[in-house]
């Protein structure tokens, strides 16, 4: 006996079922036939379902991720989708703090604003830099958060810069290089850790 038999004597009783309660119903042929049709397609489509229910697992947590922002996590990858605006927005904890940040792969060091560093408990008096942003040269604060923790991701005593001048959170480079790898890929940032 094959692997297959166990199979194949399913298929037989499921055709004999079909077949026996449309005998029994005395139909004409040609309605018979239709129904029989009908129940073929009904098998055959909760077979798809079935045989592949993983891909439409992913699916579904694409479709999610589309329409609320949530990462996916597929395959050990962590997978953004882009926003409306274009780019890509990641809620992560800063030293047990949720902080949206904006992935910016132009910004060397992760920045957070003043309000976001004292939420989070970043020292916001320390040690000053100058450094060049897209809207000019700015003056930050360089710090270092105890935690910074993105989808499971976790980096401890992580440099961080405080813009008292700025309301933005920008996930920098220093975190992107961190990573064994980072791409964009059809509509979503894709990070692998």
């Amino acid at each position: 006996m094959t692997d297959s038999a166990p199979y194949a004597v399913y298929y037989v009783l499921g055709i004999v079922l079909v077949l026996s309660s449309l005998i029994g119903m005395r139909m004409p042929m040609g309605k018979a036939a239709k129904m029989a049709l009908a129940w073929v397609a009904i098998f055959a489509v909760g077979f798809v379902v079935f045989a592949f229910r993983g891909e439409f697992s992913g699916a579904a947590q694409r479709l999610r991720a589309q329409a609320t922002g949530a990462p996916v996590v597929e395959g050990g990858e962590i997978r953004i989708p882009m926003a409306d605006d274009g780019h890509f927005w990641v809620d992560a904890a800063v030293n047990g703090s949720d902080v949206r940040f904006l992935v910016d792969s132009g910004a060397s060091i992760t920045t957070v604003s003043i309000a976001t560093a004292k939420a989070a408990n970043v020292p916001t008096e320390g040690r000053t830099t100058i450094i060049n942003t897209a809207n000019g040269t700015a003056r930050v604060i360089q710090a270092e958060a105890n935690r910074l923790e993105l989808s499971g991701i976790i980096r401890t005593d992580f440099p961080i810069d405080v813009n008292p001048n700025d309301s933005s959170n920008l996930l920098g480079m220093n975190f992107l290089s961190s990573l064994s790898g980072w791409r964009v890929e059809a509509g979503y940032l894709v990070l692998r850790p």
